[in-house]
C-alpha cells in the first residue's frame, strides 16, 4: 500500500480488525519510509448503485460524496468522525440492502436529514438549508420552529 504521506510503498499492518459490521477490514500501517501510520479498508467490491439526480441525469454511488456533504454540515461541531463514518455506512449498507440498483438522490438526502437530526440538530438545520435550498430566513425559522416543538414534546 503506498503511503499517502511519502509515496513509499514501504509499510507494514499493525493492526487488523473487523469493521462495519463485518462489512470490511480496518488495518492500521506504518510507513517503512517516514513512519507516520494510516488506516485503510478492505470492502467486499459489490455491484454499483446508481443515483438518478433531480435534473434526471444518472451517476455512480460515491460514499465520499456522502461524506463530504456530512463532514460540511458538522464543521466544529462536537460529532466525531467515526460517528459521520457510521451515518455513511448505515446509508450505503441500506442501499446495497435495496432490490433495486437505481436510487433517486432524494431517497439519499432525506436519509442523512434524518439521521443528522439526531446526530447534532445543528448540522442537520445547515445539511437542510442547503439540501431543501432554503431561499429566505423564514424557511430557517420554520424549520427551527420545527426542532424546538419536538423538543417541547
Amino acid at each position: 500500500m503506498k503511503c499517502p504521506f511519502c509515496g513509499q510503498d514501504k509499510d507494514k499492518v499493525i493492526d487488523t480488525r473487523s469493521s462495519e459490521g463485518g462489512e470490511a477490514v480496518r488495518r492500521r500501517r506504518e510507513c517503512g519510509g517516514c513512519g507516520r501510520r494510516f488506516t485503510t479498508y478492505e470492502r467486499l467490491e459489490t455491484l454499483p448503485i446508481i443515483v438518478r439526480k433531480k435534473d434526471g441525469s444518472v451517476q455512480p454511488f460515491d460514499r465520499q460524496k456522502v461524506l463530504g456533504g456530512i463532514l460540511k454540515a458538522c464543521e466544529k461541531r462536537p460529532v466525531s468522525l467515526e460517528a459521520m463514518e457510521r451515518l455513511v455506512d448505515d446509508i450505503e449498507q441500506d442501499l446495497y440492502g435495496k432490490l433495486e440498483r437505481e436510487v433517486d438522490s432524494s431517497y439519499i438526502g432525506e436519509r442523512v436529514i434524518s439521521a443528522l437530526e439526531k446526530l447534532d440538530e445543528v448540522a442537520y438545520v445547515r445539511f437542510a438549508s442547503v439540501y431543501r435550498q432554503f431561499k429566505d430566513i423564514n424557511q430557517f425559522m420554520s424549520e427551527l420552529k420545527n426542532i424546538l416543538d419536538k423538543q417541547e414534546k
